[in-house]
Parts: C-alpha cells; sequence; structure tokens
C-alpha cells in the first residue's frame, strides 16, 4: 500500500507539491502519514496549502482542513 497526501486550496483546487512535501516511498503506513503532517502541517500552511486530502493508493481516504481555526 503507499499512502500519500494531495495538498489543496479550500475550495479543492490542487496545488503542486509543496517543497516540504514527504517522498512517497516513505510512506507505507496510514499512521506515517498522519504522524508526518502532524509534524509538518503548519510549513505546509505557510506553503499555501489549506487543506489536505489523505490517499491510499488512488482511493480518497479523509479530507481536512488546516486552518487553525477548524
Amino acid at each position: 500500500m503507499a499512502w500519500s497526501w494531495r495538498y489543496e486550496r479550500a475550495d479543492g483546487t490542487v496545488l503542486a507539491d509543496p517543497d516540504t512535501a514527504l517522498p512517497q516511498e516513505m510512506l507505507s503506513s496510514k499512521g506515517d502519514a498522519e504522524s508526518w503532517l502532524g509534524e509538518s502541517w503548519r510549513e505546509l500552511r505557510a506553503e499555501g496549502v489549506e487543506r489536505v486530502t489523505l490517499l491510499e493508493n488512488d482511493a480518497v481516504i479523509y479530507t481536512m482542513s488546516l486552518s487553525e481555526d477548524s
């Protein structure tokens, strides 16, 4: 299984991978993906990412906001 994050604006527009993006091959589990996001969400937000979608292969698992107000 390959786990990855898709980076988006609040309206769902997909963004190119920001500089802080984790290489896909390092995401071997959902827990690894969520731990990485927990450590990196502020950097992603600073780069203009407003929400992220977790993907398992190509299947959407969930989408969440990176807003501190959510």
